[in-house]
């Protein structure tokens, strides 16, 4: 049988998003989150095939909007990508919003404001219109949180490390430039995806993180290597530079959202931010999204941050993908 998707294709910073806009299965489920657990049970070929080869890349992710189940919001997502099917994906938010305002999939019921129903909870939006385009979207997003600090782990090629542990959507493995890691440039990319892979074997050896509201969200998922900025611009110098690792293979060409809103929250508990602070963050490739630590707030009782992350996104081109079951590579594959 041949399963026709369209697609809308672009990136946000750089980093690809594919919003599925035809094809999306019907799920079952009384919340996004239990909508996310059918998607993985019933259709996760569905996402292998969009994402990976040969209809996709390492770096492939994007998702589907879907009516949501709370009277109090106006659109629900599910995101994939090639490292899974993921509670929250800040990027691939503001991709898919921007393209489904732009095309009409999305009708706010107050212009200018959205509240999303995502599987790690609910996000409220802001963004921005010049004529007929999307100019930039701000997520409120979920409760960020240092979920543990100091872990020691043993890494081949590195060495000892002493990695922190935050939840910004996602698990994230913070690494700071220490030992063998003298930051991004002098390692490169290669390096980075390679020691990446390592690290989280490692954390994942170490600890499995949970999340206290909602236990399907576990485990460490992405390794951010943190630095310090490149340097100024046009619109000033940026607070701080990371590249994210995720899927097998993947840098994140973005400043990564849910990255960045763990790594608000990572500064946040040491002190070096506050309620009110604004952080620039940078991406491998120079692009850049507004972090801002809104409110502190709490966690079942962990002291946690809300945070808010701005950026842009360009919709590159329409994209109508089969998958057939007579290609021996309908659900696609990953070479590492």
């Amino acid at each position: 049988m041949r399963h026709t998707f369209f697609c809308i294709d672009g990136h946000t910073a750089g980093n690809p998003v594919r919003l599925v806009a035809g094809g999306a299965p019907l799920l079952r489920g009384g919340s996004m989150s239990e909508r996310r657990q059918d998607f993985l049970e019933r259709f996760d070929w569905i996402r292998t095939g969009l994402c990976f080869e040969p209809r996709g890349h390492a770096m492939m992710s994007g998702g589907f909007l879907y009516p949501p189940t709370q009277e109090d919001t106006d659109i629900g997502i599910l995101f994939i990508e090639t490292s899974g099917c993921l509670p929250m994906c800040g990027h691939g938010t503001i991709g898919m919003i921007t393209f489904g305002l732009e095309h009409g999939l999305i009708t706010p019921r107050e212009p200018g404001r959205l509240r999303v129903e995502v599987p790690a909870g609910v996000i409220d939006i802001a963004y921005s219109v010049e004529g007929e385009r999307v100019t930039g979207v701000r997520i409120t997003n979920v409760p960020a949180y240092v979920a543990a600090r100091g872990i020691a782990i043993e890494v081949e090629g590195i060495g000892p490390l002493t990695v922190d542990l935050a939840y910004g959507g996602n698990y994230y493995a913070i690494v700071e430039p220490q030992g063998a890691y003298k930051g991004l440039d002098a390692m490169g990319a290669e390096w980075l995806v390679e020691m990446g892979r390592r690290v989280r074997t490692a954390m994942q050896a170490a600890i499995e993180p949970v999340h206290p509201l909602d236990p399907t969200i576990r485990g460490v998922s992405h390794v951010l290597w943190a630095d310090a900025p490149r340097g100024g611009g046009a619109d000033g110098a940026a607070d701080g530079r990371n590249a994210v690792f995720y899927g097998e293979g993947a840098i994140d060409r973005s400043p990564c959202g849910t990255g960045t809103s763990a790594r608000l929250a990572h500064l946040a508990d040491r002190g070096v931010l506050k309620p009110g602070d604004r952080f620039v963050h940078e991406s491998y490739i120079g692009s850049r999204f507004i972090g801002r630590v809104e409110t502190a707030t709490e966690v079942d009782g962990i002291p946690a941050i809300v945070p808010s992350v701005e950026g842009s996104a360009i919709a590159t081109g329409f994209n109508t993908i089969w998958i057939d079951r007579a290609d021996p590579f309908w659900k696609g594959f990953a070479v590492r």
